[in-house]
């Protein structure tokens, strides 16, 4: 998701995380119904940057008219035939379970076509972990790259739920490369807990669920309004003292359409670019949308990348 004017000029925080992509070894991906330009396109850009190794699953005539019409090298690709987008989705989680990828990458079908085939109970690729979205986000005016989640997934999460979503972020936050010991803001409308809002009650229970080590990895504070939670001046201004106020490198929102609205003013007046990838699941999946930029779909593939890379690390790790 990115705003249509971003632009290619100006300098990203994407660069070094596409920079660190392409120093590990391509990883397989199964990219799920590419029967668009902006779709196939992103594979095959990612795919000559090294990055990932697509497996392209979908109708055949579709993909090949596809890379015809607009120019789209994918000469070498592997095509596994479908009649359409539904069967699609299902070949593609067949295929992860089959071992042939590491990573599933959404094509020109819809996002909630896609994961019904993921959250399937029988043939999906569940885990014990809540599936959530998170928009890594490249915002010119602040200093740090910013994860939002979850604005894409989870309409209205539980208490437990957002645990998961605030796992999901850290570890994807600390196992690509981004640091360790994130500084986790846990959004609300103002920054003191209030029975008449619950979401500022969420926000105390989940830093005391970090407290007593529920959730690890990460550093929260909450509840936090967004000015005081990216903003040192206005947590000063408020009396906040804090290590994650003013400096927040994950931002949780209390719902989805909360998230929505945040991710999309940072695209739209901010500038920003976001890439986008779904965590919990038995592998990563990469989301993109037709008004991403070429930069928001590499970085998008390079951070389901740098996680894969982790954890397939880590399994040769605890083997040996």
């Amino acid at each position: 998701m990115s705003t249509q004017a971003t632009g290619e000029a100006r300098p990203s925080k994407y660069d070094r995380l596409i920079l660190a992509a392409k120093a590990v070894p391509a990883v397989a991906t199964i990219v799920v119904h590419p029967c668009d330009e902006s779709s196939l396109r992103g594979a095959a850009e990612a795919a000559e940057a090294g990055i990932i190794e697509p497996i392209l699953v979908g109708p055949r005539s579709k993909i090949l008219s596809v890379a015809a019409k607009h120019d789209i090298n994918i000469a070498g690709f592997e095509i596994v035939e479908t009649e359409h987008s539904e069967e699609a989705a299902a070949k593609g989680v067949e295929l992860i379970h089959a071992a042939r990828g590491e990573i599933l990458m959404k094509g020109s079908l819809h996002t909630d076509e896609l994961m019904r085939s993921v959250t399937a109970k029988a043939t999906g690729l569940r885990t014990a972990r809540r599936i959530s979205h998170v928009f890594v986000m490249d915002v010119p005016t602040y200093a740090e790259t910013i994860f939002v989640t979850d604005a894409a997934i989870n309409i209205s999460p539980d208490l437990d739920g957002k645990r998961d979503i605030i796992q999901n972020a850290i570890d994807l936050f600390t196992q690509t490369g981004f640091g360790t010991l994130p500084r986790v803001a846990i959004l609300s409308a103002v920054e003191t807990v209030t029975s008449k809002i619950p979401s500022t009650i969420e926000a105390a229970a989940l830093c005391k669920m970090a407290d007593r080590g529920q959730i690890t990895g990460g550093l929260l504070d909450g509840p936090l309004a967004f000015d005081n939670a990216i903003d040192r001046e206005a947590a000063r201004i408020k009396g906040i003292k804090s290590e994650v106020a003013g400096r927040a490198q994950i931002l949780v929102v209390p719902d989805l359409e909360a998230g929505n609205m945040l991710a999309k003013n940072l695209a739209y007046l901010a500038k920003a670019d976001g890439a986008g990838i779904v965590l919990g699941a038995r592998v990563p999946i990469v989301l993109t949308s037709r008004a991403d930029t070429p930069r928001a779909r590499m970085a998008s593939c390079a951070v389901a990348t740098l996680y894969a890379d982790a954890r397939r690390r880590r399994a040769v790790s605890a083997a040996a």
